[in-house]
């Protein structure tokens, strides 16, 4: 078999292995590293010793590992791009949201689904969220369907409701409520995910062939920002098994490039589920031989709580700005210690959502339990977000060797709120504590969450550095990283939360050639500029799977 050889010269090369070595050129045969070479260019014997090697001068651009997103919704930001936008910017108010339903509604024929993202009551002017009766008035014939900006809040109205079968006497799931005025009666909104499925399980389920030409267009922008490898957060969340098949056949059409993890959504892996009988193993096997190993699991996926924005996370003490609200746990201590157990003895890495401190609590002792049950070294079951644990949560996770997947991009989206709001200044300034969490030597990375927030590691990585809000505050300086830290915890530190540190996330000989090509070198600019470094190209396997300036590298 021919041999397929890259050589990239005239490279400045952030390798970020653990000596964070740096280089001037590499050689990629086969889609791995076969060669590191401090000099702008191999020796002269080697370069274009294999007939057609192709060579790439780089001109002195930044070559780095590609990005690892350990969390985000690849899936759920690609169907938005075909629903309305009712996020702010650019909608000021809720009449702005309201206009641009009406010109949906009067586009789509009378019963039809209209269904927007993206509002977020704590930025537009009125300071709350739209109601059914305000839907009603612009759609009365057709059902309305609005999910919030934390995608753990939505607002229907009186059609959405009715087909969902959701009536004034309707109880409030577990962990979750819905939402009425000073009456009583169901203004529209829905608290948390339980409460959302009433209605999401009657709204149009899209077609594989619709999500699979949806993760198109979405795995672009992705690539587009030098994401390698990906993880969606949570296969199954709203419209089930259909989504880990529009995985499989997105990566095997070659529609989605990028390497891909998936965390299953546990209710698939629970009794007459899709996988109720699979081990980790099994499942991980099943899912590599689809994909000619292009996509593996990640971990079964639960939530113990919501969103603190949304005031759905649950804390240990009251809300800044609703002394009477702790927000609520998803699941029962005891339901939880023996689903995480159960998970834990079939050999799933376990991811599970906490935000607030108390969730986080929650979540670690459900680890204790399955651990004390059934020791299993090495198992680096997650704690995603870990946006207000405490010093002595961190402990905890030391101990049980529990990693966290931080959403640090709630600094620059919700910190002033989180300050005047929320949590209060105390609170506030420890969100998202990554320095903690470095003294102590927990695996940390970040990631967008996307579409919660836009998708891009080096905003991630800026926010990070500087943990600059979007009014101009420090929040938390103490709890900033160096520009390094930041980088390996895209890079290197989520390779080894997804167990493929032998194969990913540094540049070292033997691993694959998965690179970033960026126009500056975000080691040695000012770290305020970070996040604007443009990306010039993106390889997966020694490829090209994208090129800005028209493919000019």
């Amino acid at each position: 078999m021919t041999k397929k050889c890259l050589i990239l010269t005239n490279a400045n090369i952030l390798t970020l292995d653990e000596n964070n070595r740096r280089a001037g050129s590499v050689e990629v045969t086969n889609g791995r590293i076969s060669g590191i070479w401090p000099t702008p260019e191999p020796p002269y014997n080697l370069k274009g010793s294999s007939q057609g090697t192709e060579v790439i001068n780089l001109h002195g651009a930044t070559l780095m590992p590609g990005f690892i997103d350990t969390h985000n919704h690849l899936l759920m930001y690609s169907l938005n791009m075909n629903k309305v936008d009712c996020s702010t910017p650019p909608n000021k108010d809720i009449d702005d949201i309201l206009q641009n339903i009406r010109i949906k509604v009067n586009e789509t024929p009378k019963g039809e689904w209209v269904q927007g993202y993206g509002y977020d009551d704590s930025l537009l002017e009125e300071k709350r969220h739209p109601t059914r009766v305000e839907l009603d008035k612009i759609a009365s014939d057709h059902p309305v369907f609005i999910t919030h900006i934390s995608s753990h809040l939505a607002v229907a109205n009186s059609k959405a409701l009715e087909l969902a079968g959701v009536t004034e006497d309707v109880p409030d799931p577990q962990g979750a409520h819905l939402g009425r005025d000073h009456s009583g009666k169901l203004d529209g909104v829905l608290y948390e995910i339980p409460a959302m499925n009433y209605v999401q399980r009657v709204t149009p389920l899209p077609t594989i062939k619709e999500m699979v030409g949806a993760m198109e267009k979405g795995s672009q922008d992705y690539l587009a920002h030098g994401i390698t490898t990906n993880t969606d957060a949570c296969v199954g969340l709203f419209y089930g098994e259909t989504e880990f098949d529009a995985h499989i056949i997105a990566s095997n059409k070659g529609k989605n490039p990028m390497r891909s993890k998936l965390m299953i959504m546990h209710t698939l892996l629970k009794k007459n589920g899709r996988f109720d009988n699979y081990t980790a193993d099994e499942l991980n096997q099943e899912i590599m031989n689809k994909t000619n190993g292009n996509v593996s699991l990640d971990s079964a996926k639960m939530f113990q709580d919501g969103s603190i924005q949304g005031l759905t996370g649950a804390l240990r003490k009251p809300y800044y700005n609703k002394p009477g609200v702790v927000g609520k746990l998803l699941h029962d201590q005891h339901e939880l210690n023996e689903e995480i157990l159960e998970l834990h003895k079939r050999g799933f890495r376990i991811a599970i959502h906490g935000n607030g401190d108390r969730a986080i609590g929650s979540i670690l002792e459900g680890y204790t339990y399955a651990l004390e049950k059934d020791p299993r070294a090495d198992h680096r079951h997650r704690i995603e977000h870990v946006q207000t644990a405490t010093v002595e949560d961190m402990e905890r996770m030391k101990k049980l060797g529990v990693a966290g997947s931080v959403f640090i991009n709630h600094v620059y989206y919700w910190g002033d709120r989180h300050k005047r709001l929320f949590l209060g200044p105390d609170r506030s300034i420890r969100i998202n504590p990554l320095a903690d969490m470095k003294e102590r030597g927990l695996l940390y990375t970040l990631h967008s969450d996307c579409p919660v927030t836009p998708i891009s590691p080096l905003f991630s990585v800026w926010a990070a550095v500087n943990r600059l809000t979007s009014e101009g505050e420090i929040l938390g300086p103490n709890q900033r990283l160096d520009v390094n830290d930041a980088l390996k915890s895209m890079t290197s530190y989520g390779a080894k939360l997804i167990f493929n540190e032998d194969c990913s996330g540094s540049i070292e000989m033997g691993k694959q050639a998965d690179f970033a090509v960026l126009e500056d070198d975000p080691t040695q600019v000012d770290p305020i500029d970070i996040k604007d470094i443009p990306i010039k190209a993106t390889f997966i396997g020694g490829e090209a799977v994208y090129e800005a300036n028209s493919g000019v590298i």
